[in-house]
């Protein structure tokens, strides 16, 4: 179904004759632009709508050209407002034909859930999905392979923005965890720490609305023992188990009843028969992947909306202690591409626990000591 075929079924639904979109993620999705000026703010400069018969963008003056000019495809109308006279919410209350439903405040309109629209994904997302994960693993690793034991965390969260900038690819998030932090903490925010023994590198990243996370882990020969090594060689295999039983689940679950509550029954059995049953309460699983960083969470509860669709990308990313195993994967009816790979990093084959599933999943890069 296109997106447009996704637009006229909410409209014929829902009995609306318009719905409108302003926060980033969405406006990216329908038209591929960006609308973000900003980035503290929930909701872009401009807002499109769709009324069953094409888009129409509504902006202020300031900005109507740039998107004229340079943002919008040709065939993308632009309706411009007095920047200094009304807000953006007040000139798409004045155009809209109503009923109508808005992803913001918009005085006269109903809210919409956007997400569900925004899955599954089309061939045109799917490609640019392609690239943005693979430029993605390429930054990430080029920085990785470069590290050393007495690189600072702030400093390598720098050199990934540098990295990824260069491809023209935002970062949302950039982690990076040093073995003394990695242990302590699942969500090491860079700090001017050493990075030590080993570092685990976590980014999400955006372009075109789209986003992709991964996990990279380097360790150090000189700083560990053999007993550490295998130590943390084990959490992260376990990890790594856990991540494919999700995706297993994940394939098997689209054919039956779409329920992100199997998924993560199916995580918690796994962290179960790997002896770590309580880590999942340690951090978030991941989920969905998309037009947000995630579209939903695998989780005890879930929104009434989410749903496990087919072709879909999944960013799961179990944790455990002081590891952690994460790649965006394209989930689709005839199987998994990782799309945040870029084939020259280490892997090893990794079956799932109770489904049907072997994927190839990064090994901890460990660094000898003339630096390979």
């Amino acid at each position: 179904m296109t997106k447009q075929e996704r637009l006229d079924a909410y409209l014929a639904e829902n009995d609306l004759e318009a719905v409108w979109f302003a926060r980033p993620n969405s406006f990216a999705w329908l038209t591929g632009a960006s609308n973000v000026v900003d980035r503290e703010g929930d909701v872009g400069v401009a807002a499109v709508g769709y009324d069953g018969d094409g888009l129409e963008v509504v902006t202020s003056n300031i900005e109507a050209n740039r998107f004229r000019e340079e943002e919008l495809a040709d065939d993308v109308s632009v309706a411009e407002f007095p920047w200094y006279e009304q807000s953006l919410s007040g000139a798409v209350a004045d155009r809209t034909e109503t009923p109508a439903a808005a992803d913001f405040d918009v005085p006269g309109t109903s809210s919409v859930d956007a997400s569900p629209l925004r899955q599954p994904l089309t061939e045109a997302d799917v490609e640019n999905y392609r690239e943005l994960g693979r430029e993605t693993a390429q930054a990430v690793e080029s920085v990785c392979r470069e590290l050393q034991p007495d690189d600072v965390e702030s400093e390598v969260a720098s050199a990934l923005r540098v990295a990824l900038s260069a491809r023209d690819i935002e970062v949302p998030v950039a982690l990076v965890g040093g073995a003394e932090r990695a242990r302590k903490y699942r969500h090491y925010t860079p700090t001017n720490a050493r990075i030590g023994e080993y570092v685990l590198v976590s980014v999400t990243t955006q372009r075109d609305g789209l986003h992709a996370s991964a996990t990279r882990t380097v360790a150090f020969e000189s700083e560990m023992d053999d007993d550490a090594l295998n130590e943390l060689g084990e959490r992260h295999h376990a990890a790594r188990i856990v991540e494919t039983t999700a995706l297993g689940a994940t394939r098997a679950v689209a054919d039956l009843s779409g329920d992100p509550a199997s998924v993560f029954q199916a995580i918690q059995a796994a962290y179960e028969h790997l002896g770590h049953a309580d880590e999942w309460e340690n951090h978030h699983q991941g989920g969905a992947a998309g037009f947000a960083g995630r579209e939903w969470f695998a989780a005890p509860e879930v929104p009434e909306s989410a749903e496990i669709t087919t072709p879909m990308a999944y960013a799961y990313n179990p944790t455990i202690r002081g590891a952690k195993s994460e790649d965006t994967v394209l989930v689709t009816d005839d199987g998994f591409e990782v799309l945040t790979d870029t084939g020259q990093w280490p892997t090893t084959p990794v079956d799932a626990y109770d489904y049907d599933a072997v994927m190839e999943r990064p090994d901890v890069l460990v660094r000898e000591d003339d630096g390979n």
